[in-house]
């Protein structure tokens, strides 16, 4: 059986100990005849012995220590391994967080929210009582951040069907006659039974007027297709959009027309120049909205305005 120092020390260690005893029976021997010479000779061999012990003592304190510095420096070389593989993971973290951010921000601005709840650049304050902080365990930290990857990956969907959602909700919006069809005007005549302008007496008047001058712009009141792009009877220059789920507006009486049949149009586009063409008194926008084939009022729509 082999010990720690090795099989070579270990025999060499066993030689000392015979060379010992053998040195003592023979200062036994020759004492008693000389008594100076033997005490020389033994003293010459305790010196020799202490220096071959301290050399030893030496080595192995020399090994030990070099195989504590390698145990130590693979320690520290797996805790950086395992420092990298957690930075890792919150950079990632990190990552789904500013996608998160970034993901609550547009929602707050397409669903026109307010207040610090929805302060995506403010962290929310957190505490706590007093107590005793332990440290926390490596299996414990890796479960914690585990769970908080779930919660960003379930947060992230939740967003995501939040962010269609609106976003159908504005295209439906978008696509009502919610709007004016000029900037900064006012309506000069309703909808409804009103004297004719022109020849006196009752007429219904289909849409509602709104003042403007020749060559203001005159503005999509909807997201839609221009369906007609022309002249008609009594309405001079007349564009006429259709915004789906039978909803269609007409703008009459333009100077202009700077829309084609086909062409989508955004709300607030522009797709005349005002003006007093057809049966007109003066420069006006007229604006009718129909459903399903039947005329409505417009304000009935614009009331709906935020």
């Amino acid at each position: 059986m082999e010990s720690d120092i090795g099989p070579m020390r270990f025999f060499d260690i066993l030689n000392a100990r015979h060379l010992v005893s053998d040195g003592i029976a023979f200062l036994g021997q020759h004492a008693a005849r000389r008594p100076a010479m033997a005490l020389t000779m033994f003293m010459a061999g305790g010196l020799a012995l202490l220096g071959a012990g301290a050399a030893a003592g030496t080595a192995l304190t020399r090994d030990h220590l070099q195989a504590r510095a390698a145990e130590a420096s693979m320690s520290r070389d797996q805790a950086q391994r395992e420092l990298d593989a957690l930075a890792a993971r919150v950079g990632e973290l990190q990552a789904q967080a500013n996608r998160l951010n970034a993901l609550g921000e547009r929602l707050t601005r397409m669903g026109e929210l307010k207040g610090g709840e929805f302060d995506f650049e403010r962290p929310p304050g957190v505490g706590g009582g007093m107590g005793d902080v332990q440290s926390l365990p490596r299996t414990e930290l890796d479960n914690s951040i585990a769970a908080l990857e779930r919660q960003f990956a379930a947060s992230g969907e939740q967003l995501s069907v939040i962010e269609r959602l609106l976003g159908e909700q504005r295209l439906a919006a978008n696509a009502l006659p919610l709007r004016a069809p000029i900037r900064d005007s006012y309506v000069t005549s309703g909808f409804g039974m009103r004297v004719d302008p022109l020849l006196g007496g009752g007429q219904f008047h289909k849409g509602i007027d709104f003042e403007a001058d020749v060559g203001d712009p005159v503005l999509a009141v909807a997201d839609g297709v221009v369906s007609f792009a022309g002249e008609r009877a009594g309405y001079g220059g007349t564009v006429e959009v259709d915004h789906g789920n039978g909803i269609t507006t007409r703008y009459a009486h333009n100077s202009r027309l700077v829309r084609r049949v086909g062409e989508l149009v955004r709300a607030g586009d522009e797709i005349a120049k005002a003006g007093s063409t057809g049966r007109s008194t003066g420069p006006h926008v007229h604006l009718e909205v129909w459903q399903d084939g039947r005329v409505i009022d417009p304000r009935r729509f614009l009331s709906q305005r935020g």
